[in-house]
């Protein structure tokens, strides 16, 4: 039996920013409802999908979305009502042609996303089902036992998401795979309390980023590795056996394009690409960096190819992250598998804007061998929806954030709570 749509209803809410962002519920026959909240990021890459802002500079500085909110109120939910919400790929495509753009920007991506999200949640209740099992079963992913996705902590914030002269966007703390989800998260969280004790010793501050990792300025890039490591064995782990390290170098944030370099502002330094990559190489072998995204600025592709080539030979399972360079977008991916940059992609679903063109991203990405971390953004709300995406799809990964602020704990905790029900 069907799940009519019976209603759509948008309101403007505010993310962890405290910028205004789209929340939709949808209500089906049957007296279902559901409720979405749409994500926005700081750091950004180039292709990403129109998140569509009101402009008006007398409300929020111009960051309001009432007009995304119109769009769902008085145009997609006229279109939608009466559709069966368990077809999600008709509903996604329906809201694609009503746009009509290659990136969504007359409806807005963030007004798209939230009514596919919410389908997706309201056709998983009506059909008394988990929602990663709903994902699972609805994208006819391979019949396996669930597993849960490693989490990446970001414990040290950096670049565009934080306060800070760390050039790096994020510095993360990996557990080791082979533990129970629950046990990853409690290795995170003895780390990041052990990490602020060890930045109150330095006379450091112990702000917090938009992320939840904190926030100091530091002499150095080194010193805040040095510092993570200091914390991890005081917390009684080891690193390079209980836990590694992975960045998310963001490079697009510190690239010069006029003078072709990128600058470390933190290590008073200006590198080519080629010595930025010697660099990471560095930081494989004294830090047990086992993952790097976007180490190199989105456009440089013919870099990105040496320095892949170079990462591997220094150490052949790094992981070599793409994110700005493909923002979950096939057309992107296609070219990048093709011209063997990478071996791992961030998923973000609001990159591209309904969770059907993101599953056709995963599916491209696995069947290439290339591993899945389903993302969170800087801007969050409390919808745990990524953590039953990325059981749901059997993502290698997820990054949420570090192991504070409930918008980050929100994908944890909901981690946590699947882990208790697939066992």
């Amino acid at each position: 039996m069907s799940a009519k749509i019976k209603n759509i209803v948008a309101r403007e809410i505010l993310d962890s920013r405290g910028n205004p962002t789209v929340e939709v519920k949808i209500e089906l026959t049957g007296k279902i409802t559901a409720i979405a909240a749409v994500p926005s990021g700081a750091s950004t890459g180039g292709a990403e999908a129109f998140e569509l802002r009101d402009g008006d500079l007398k409300r929020y500085g111009g960051k309001g979305v009432l007009k995304a909110v119109k769009n769902i109120n008085e145009i997609i939910a006229k279109a939608l009502k009466g559709k069966d919400a368990a077809r999600q790929q008709e509903i996604d495509n329906l809201m694609i042609k009503l746009d009509g753009t290659e990136n969504k920007t007359n409806l807005g991506a963030n007004a798209i996303l939230g009514v596919s999200l919410a389908c997706a949640r309201a056709a998983a209740k009506s059909l008394r089902m988990p929602l990663y099992k709903y994902i699972a079963d609805t994208f006819h992913f391979p019949p396996s036992t669930f597993h849960l996705p490693v989490p990446m902590f970001n414990i040290f914030n950096g670049g565009k998401h934080a306060d800070t002269n760390l050039d790096l966007q994020e510095i993360m703390i990996i557990p080791q795979a082979e533990i129970p989800f629950k046990e990853k998260v409690r290795c995170g969280a003895e780390i990041f309390h052990e990490l602020k004790n060890v930045l109150t010793q330095h006379n450091l501050d112990t702000d917090i980023g938009n992320e939840g990792g904190y926030a100091p300025d530091i002499k150095s890039t080194i010193f805040a590795f040095d510092l993570v490591l200091e914390a991890i064995k005081r917390a009684g782990y080891i690193i390079g056996k209980n836990v590694f390290l992975g960045i998310d170098a963001g490079a697009n944030s510190f690239y010069n394009e006029k003078e072709n370099h990128y600058a470390l502002k933190a290590d008073g330094v200006s590198l080519t690409s080629e010595r930025l990559v010697s660099l990471y190489i560095e930081w494989i072998g004294k830090y047990n960096l086992i993952s790097i995204e976007d180490p190199l600025n989105e456009k440089d592709w013919a870099e990105w190819r040496k320095a892949f080539i170079r990462l591997k030979t220094a150490k052949g399972d790094t992981m070599v992250i793409t994110d700005d360079l493909t923002v979950t977008n096939t057309k992107l991916l296609e070219k990048a598998i093709k011209e063997a940059v990478g071996n791992a992609i961030i998923i973000k679903p609001n990159q591209i804007g309904t969770l059907s063109e993101t599953i056709k991203t995963v599916k491209m990405a696995k069947k290439a061998g290339w591993k899945i971390i389903v993302s969170h953004r800087s801007g969050e709300t409390c919808d745990s929806f990524i953590a039953d995406l990325a059981v749901g799809v059997g993502a290698d990964f997820i990054k949420a954030g570090s192991l504070s602020r409930g918008e980050r704990l929100a994908k944890y905790n909901r981690l946590m709570e699947i882990e208790e029900e697939i066992k």
